[in-house]
């Protein structure tokens, strides 16, 4: 199993709890990146959002492409998968930048490509928002676009969304970036088959994920590509005993009131087509974090890793709260065991 973290560029991850001692600010990523290399940590997930979707939409978010340029430049090992959404972002561009990210990284950019659900993030930006099936359309196309200039020393394009005239991406990345995706639908799924090298997923128990992954592995099969990887995002609590890690699960889901960000969970809910209901107490973690269960002892907690991992899942991306103290806290009893 690899293990991967998501970068608190929202100032934290508990929708319920105000101040969770982790600003989001760049010395706050800093310095967890470069702890994390050196405590066993694979790989940091970057959201991509200018609006803080967790604590409501006026408090603070760091930009993750230009935090992903820092990152790359302070770290030395570690995989920096990185959100890029392409209605917000013009292909033959964002081509180049991430080519020279990647440079600075020493090839050790990846994306996570995610076809926007937040339209009035886009509309107050001014940007394109599309319907479900059309996103996945328009990501298919961005996604021909980016790998031919990253391949191809001059490339020509004529699409529905796109167009490029022998343009030129020079450098090029080291190697070709991993491309990450997940969705849930049918026009997701194909377009991730036949597209993406890897399929990530929201939290659910390894009854949920196991079909998912054989069900991956068919499309990709039937599409003729290279086998795929698969990561799962989760929420973790390991604590000396099971009593004091459900105490802490009690605390976080403990929902008084709406929180500021509601509104923009309940227009991710209307926008998507996810296969399972979600509850309102999981709205105080985001991704469905708590299905995966990974609340209790380090040995509770190695032992459904070792479920996840037999299931086919080879990658966990982990939110935890105060991150920092979190991760050594599950660096030193789950990871080095």
């Amino acid at each position: 199993m690899r293990y991967g973290y998501w970068m608190p560029v929202f100032g934290g991850w508990l929708r319920n709890v105000v101040d969770e001692q982790m600003e989001a600010s760049w010395d706050y990523a800093r310095d967890l990146a470069i702890r994390a290399e050196q405590i066993g940590y694979d790989l940091t997930l970057i959201a991509e959002l200018n609006l803080n979707d967790i604590k409501g939409v006026t408090e603070p978010a760091l930009d993750a492409w230009s935090t992903a340029a820092a990152i790359a430049a302070v770290t030395r090992t570690q995989e920096i998968m990185v959100a890029v959404r392409p209605n917000f972002h013009q292909p033959a561009l964002f081509a180049k930048a991430a080519a020279n990210i990647d440079r600075i990284s020493g090839g050790r950019l990846s994306l996570n490509v995610v076809s926007s659900w937040w339209a009035d993030e886009a509309r107050q930006y001014g940007l394109q928002f599309d319907q479900h099936d059309d996103r996945y359309a328009r990501t298919s196309e961005w996604l021909d676009v980016v790998k031919g200039l990253w391949r191809e020393e001059r490339f020509s394009f004529e699409g529905q969304f796109y167009r490029t005239d022998k343009a030129i991406c020079a450098p090029k990345p080291l190697h070709a970036p991993i491309l990450y995706a997940g969705g849930e639908s049918e026009a997701a799924k194909t377009m991730i088959a036949g597209r993406c090298d890897a399929y990530v997923m929201h939290g659910d128990p390894v009854s949920a994920i196991a079909p998912k992954i054989a069900d991956m592995r068919a499309r990709r099969a039937d599409a003729g590509g290279a086998p795929m990887t698969f990561g799962m995002a989760a929420y973790a609590i390991v604590r000396d005993s099971e009593a004091e890690a459900q105490r802490e699960l009690a605390r976080i889901t403990d929902v008084q009131a709406l929180p500021a960000g509601y509104a923009n969970f309940d227009q991710w809910l209307s926008g998507t087509q996810l296969e399972r209901e979600l509850k309102i107490q999981e709205y105080s973690v985001s991704n469905r974090g708590l299905r995966p269960n990974l609340v209790g002892t380090p040995e509770q907690l190695r032992e459904r890793i070792a479920e996840y991992e037999a299931a086919g899942l080879d990658l966990l991306l982990l939110q935890m709260s105060p991150q920092k103290e979190e991760m050594e806290r599950f660096a030193a009893q789950v990871i080095a065991a």
